[in-house]
């Protein structure tokens, strides 16, 4: 990350790029600060990146299993320790190349049919406890911690509102999560990501000003909220429909479609940013959109398998760079621990101890009384409604309901967009006491949820689900009968153009029987035929295949399968299409 003022040499830097003589390199006309400059960030950046990638293989290695992110956590603090290097970390670039992507990804994969499913209940977790721990939260830390402005206490608490689910997913790595408890984690977490930083928006801008108008904050959320959400949904379609119209006519290039998904989330953002809304809520809409609006302008499979490998790939790094990060910068925020406890009129550091614990106990206990509110609201809902008996929600399910908001990444990365000064340029007020208390609930919430979790998951169970096997043998029976009749009538047309109807028709029933074997059950290997036919094989086979996604896409469009469903039979196609096209 560049260091303040670095962005200033940027024009020094490119007039020098342009006007290095012959014989010079860019690099070598450059004057000895700014090399030095580029070379200790280039060094910085794959320290942090080899960081993010030993991580996974040591918290396997280690004795008693210990989730990513701490171990994430302690090579930061490592590297922080053992280099000279620091990285000065700028809020505003921070936000940008962090939070758009992840929360874009987080949109374009959560399962919509399940998040549909138990949307009153993700609502009342993601919008309703939000807004009673920003609020309660944010007096109870002004009240604990009276150095602290109350703005900047709002904005503390709005940090530490949001989940993590990636965080309980490597938690609970040894004890499976339900799935339903999974699902409304997970879209929980995409919504309360969204309005904690909203929240925290609002708070920072009370903070800068010193002025609160609940009724022009509530004018002004609507505008930030509606318009951001727009202007995503917007762009993302504007974006597939161009791309769209381009493959159709001069066809289809993976790398620049790859590179068109990368560049939405920050085109989403950066639009939303230009009128004064919410970038956040344009990167989550813009992935929320990607799904439905890919399902009538499909790309090819090897495009699609590659892109699923690309965002992989950048949601590790991006997650894992977060927490390396936290614990880069921990030396440093310890290292300042007196000074910063000192604004709080105490003199002994485990005074912030002290308050990290209370934060977390006190966002436990509001997220169990809300929890348990939220499914008794729930039962009885459902029993006036269904005249069905219901019983009480068991009290480890609302407990693991509770341990499962771990903070993460979300919180880090928001903590870190706190202005540097304010507007009259004095230093913002209590800036690195929130990111040290922000730390502290980070690293505390992890520790607790990572003992706590597996022993109340162990043997967890949640109601029953539908058995989703029947809708996809049914969908793929449909598909199988559809690819039957293309290859018949792609055979006729062959033999009627070119002649030569026998070697059509021994190619054709190849592929032929291979889903009339999977109408009916049967799992005849038949050997391989002559080179001749292979060729032929391979075409009619494509011809099935692209039969069996248009029979996908009219199940997709009249929403008889599940999400789940969905991603598990395109991905089956998809690798069958990339095998033939190879």
């Amino acid at each position: 990350m560049p260091r303040p003022g670095a962005v200033a040499e940027l024009p020094r830097l490119r007039y020098r790029l342009r006007t290095a003589g012959p014989g010079q390199t860019a690099l070598s006309s450059c004057p000895c600060s700014t090399r030095r400059w580029i070379l200790e960030t280039v060094s910085i950046v794959l320290f942090l990146l080899l960081a993010v990638v030993v991580s996974g293989a040591l918290s396997r290695m280690l004795p008693i299993p210990a989730p990513v992110p701490l171990v994430q956590i302690g090579l930061g603090g490592i590297i922080g320790l053992s280099t000279s290097h620091r990285v000065d970390l700028d809020p505003e670039l921070f936000l940008l190349l962090f939070l758009p992507p992840l929360l874009f990804l987080d949109g374009w994969r959560i399962p919509k049919d399940e998040l549909f499913k138990d949307l009153s209940t993700i609502f009342e977790l993601a919008l309703g406890l939000v807004l009673i721990t920003v609020v309660g939260m944010g007096f109870f830390i002004h009240w604990m911690i009276p150095a602290m402005p109350l703005a900047v206490a709002f904005a503390l608490a709005a940090v530490v509102s949001p989940t993590d689910p990636i965080a309980v997913s490597a938690i609970a790595a040894r004890v499976p999560i339900p799935k339903r408890m999974m699902h409304i984690l997970e879209g929980e977490s995409l919504l309360n990501d969204a309005s904690g930083l909203v929240c925290l928006r609002f708070a920072i801008a009370a903070a800068m000003t010193g002025i609160f108008s609940a009724p022009s904050a509530a004018l002004n959320f609507l505008w930030v909220a509606g318009a951001g959400l727009v202007i995503g949904v917007l762009v993302t379609l504007a974006v597939t429909r161009a791309k769209a119209w381009v493959t159709s006519r001069w066809g289809e290039d993976t790398g620049s479609q790859i590179l068109v998904s990368l560049l939405i989330p920050f085109g989403s953002y950066l639009a939303a940013e230009h009128v004064h809304a919410s970038g956040i809520l344009a990167a989550v809409g813009a992935g929320v959109t990607m799904t439905f609006a890919e399902i009538s302008r499909q790309t090819l499979a090897v495009t699609r398998m590659r892109r699923n490998s690309v965002w992989d790939t950048i949601q590790f790094a991006l997650n894992g760079i977060i927490f390396v990060l936290l614990g880069e910068q921990l030396p440093a925020i310890l290292a300042g621990a007196k000074q910063t406890v000192a604004m709080t009129g105490h003199s002994a550091p485990w005074w912030l101890a002290v308050y990290i614990v209370a934060i977390v106990a006190g966002l436990a206990a509001l997220r169990f009384l809300w929890v348990w509110a939220s499914l008794r609201f729930t039962i009885l809902r459902n029993r006036n409604k269904e005249g069905v008996q219901m019983r009480s929600p068991e009290w480890r399910l609302v407990a693991a309901m509770s341990l499962a908001g771990v903070r993460g990444a979300i919180t880090l990365a928001g903590v870190l967009t706190l202005p540097l000064a304010l507007s009259d340029g004095t230093p913002f007020p209590a800036r690195d006491l929130a990111i040290f208390l922000a730390a502290g609930v980070i690293i505390v919430s992890l520790l607790i949820a990572s003992v706590t979790l597996p022993v109340l998951l162990r043997g967890l169970t949640m109601p029953p689900e539908p058995s989703k096997l029947a809708d996809e043998d049914a969908a793929r029976v449909a598909a199988a009968e559809a690819a039957i009749q293309a290859i018949e009538r792609h055979q006729h047309e062959l033999s009627e153009k070119l002649g030569d109807a026998d070697r059509y028709a021994a190619a054709g029933a190849r592929v032929m029987d291979l889903y009339r074997e999977r109408i009916e059950g049967l799992g005849r290997d038949r050997g391989e035929d002559a080179r001749l036919q292979e060729r032929r094989f391979k075409e009619f086979r494509l011809v099935g295949l692209k039969a069996e996604r248009a029979a996908l896409i009219d199940l997709i469009r009249t929403r008889r399968l599940s999400s789940e469903s969905i991603h598990r039979l395109t991905r089956e196609l998809d690798l069958s299409e990339a095998r033939y096209r190879a």
